[in-house]
């Protein structure tokens, strides 16, 4: 290697390189859970996940009709407004508001660690927790790969866009995990320097009394 691309190298792998760029997997994560949570408000975000919850053997029970679901789906920017009734006794949006809000919380949490280590790792293991849910839907889900309509390319390992959509997921896991681990060693830091700092503090406060013990 040239000697420029070994000094460029040894600029990108700095502590302060490292630090920015937990910090921006921190903003990401969080933009994702905050924007994501927010439309889980808008019907047609949980009309979307409909399929998802419906097949969930830990998540059905949520709905009142899960067996139905497929009678009512939609697709996105299509109003029909008998269906919309439907998914509203259906439970349909209640529990998204619901869900909405878990989002909303973690996507705060995930963000305040940019202040705090206490709330970065709190928000960091709800997010890594997070995608083991999501992932299961590609187990659960029939509308996770692509139908048999006529095509050769269907079922497994052919995803549809619902299919892609929790895969992406695998990355949140991932990068969950980094953060994580960055927030027990914030943590773990902070502790020590607070025993040092008592540590010094006790030495002061002894230190005189044995100097007039001497004396």
């Amino acid at each position: 290697m040239t000697a420029n691309v070994l000094r460029i190298l040894g600029m990108i792998a700095t502590p302060v390189s490292q630090r920015i760029g937990v910090a921006a997997l921190r903003i990401s994560i969080a933009i994702v859970f905050l924007w994501i949570g927010a439309l889980k408000f808008v019907p047609y975000e949980a009309d979307s996940i409909t399929p998802f919850v419906a097949n969930s053997p830990v998540m059905s029970f949520f709905y009142k009709h899960p067996e139905d679901y497929k009678a009512h789906l939609t697709r996105e920017g299509e109003l029909k407004p008998a269906d919309r009734a439907w998914e509203t006794a259906n439970n349909t949006y209640a529990f998204s508001y619901g869900l909405g809000t878990v989002e909303l919380i973690i996507g705060f949490l995930v963000l305040a660690g940019l202040v705090s280590v206490r709330l970065a790792l709190a928000g960091a293991v709800l997010a890594f927790l997070t995608p083991f849910v999501t992932l299961s839907f590609l187990v659960t889900t029939p509308e996770a790969w692509v139908p048999a309509l006529g095509d050769a390319q269907h079922g497994f390992p052919y995803l549809s866009g619902a299919g892609r959509l929790a895969l992406k997921d695998t990355v949140i896991l991932a990068g969950g995990w980094l953060l994580v681990v960055d927030g027990a060693r914030a943590i773990l830091a902070q502790m020590a320097r607070h025993s040092e700092a008592e540590r010094a503090d006790w030495n002061r406060s002894v230190a005189p009394a044995r100097v007039s013990a001497r004396r």
